[in-house]
């Protein structure tokens, strides 16, 4: 895993196309804002993981 430092309005940047700024910290509490192509899906790991839940039931039926 990468590991890198980032103050309030720095970017990481994610290949040609995809960055994420660091908006706000609160505490223990970090603010991003991601810019990706549409086709690029980005979601919180708990809404990904519902996602894939709910498809793959989906496939099951």
């Amino acid at each position: 895993m990468l590991v890198l430092s980032r103050v309030v309005g720095e970017l990481i940047s994610i290949g040609d196309n995809i960055s994420v700024r660091v908006l706000a910290v609160n505490g223990s509490s970090v603010r991003f804002g991601v810019e990706a192509p549409q086709q690029v899906n980005v979601h919180r790991a708990e809404v990904y993981e519902r996602i894939q839940i709910k498809q793959a039931k989906a496939k099951a039926r």
